[in-house]
């Protein structure tokens, strides 16, 4: 999938994957990037983030995992492939704020040429808030949903 490179705000020089309209436009805006940690992908919260009590809402954690999962096993080499999630495990661990720093930062633990299976943990303002593993399958094209 193809990323592309943010020139200006606080994440520039971040990549980001404008072409997920979920993950971008309504969730998001999301971004990652390799810093001399490793991967990482992060976002900064918003209002619209939160829940009734004042957190970021689960689901918003949940979805944001789910690109981490991407982000984090993003070699760079593939922009023509696409891959979808086939499992997903999370567990909360702490509530996040508004105007929070939200990173994740995590490892590949494993698979092959179609499968990748990726585990890290989401912080806010580097307090864990959620940890997360998931499985990857890899795919050469979108698949048509008409």
């Amino acid at each position: 999938m193809q990323s592309f490179t943010v020139e200006e705000g606080e994440f520039a020089g971040w990549q980001t994957w404008p072409t997920e309209p979920f993950e971008h436009d309504t969730a998001g805006p999301f971004y990652f990037r390799k810093d001399k940690k490793g991967p990482v992908a992060a976002f900064r919260s918003e209002h619209k983030h939160m829940n009734a009590g004042g957190v970021i809402h689960g689901g918003c954690l949940m979805t944001f995992a789910d690109f981490a999962l991407f982000a984090l096993a993003h070699d760079g080499d593939s922009e023509d492939s696409y891959g979808v999630t086939v499992a997903f495990n999370c567990e909360f661990l702490s509530g996040a704020r508004e105007n929070q720093l939200i990173e994740a930062r995590g490892e590949i633990m494993g698979g092959g040429r179609s499968i990748t299976f990726v585990r890290g943990v989401v912080t806010a303002d580097g307090t864990p808030v959620l940890n997360f593993s998931g499985t990857i399958k890899k795919r050469h094209q979108k698949v048509d949903s008409h």
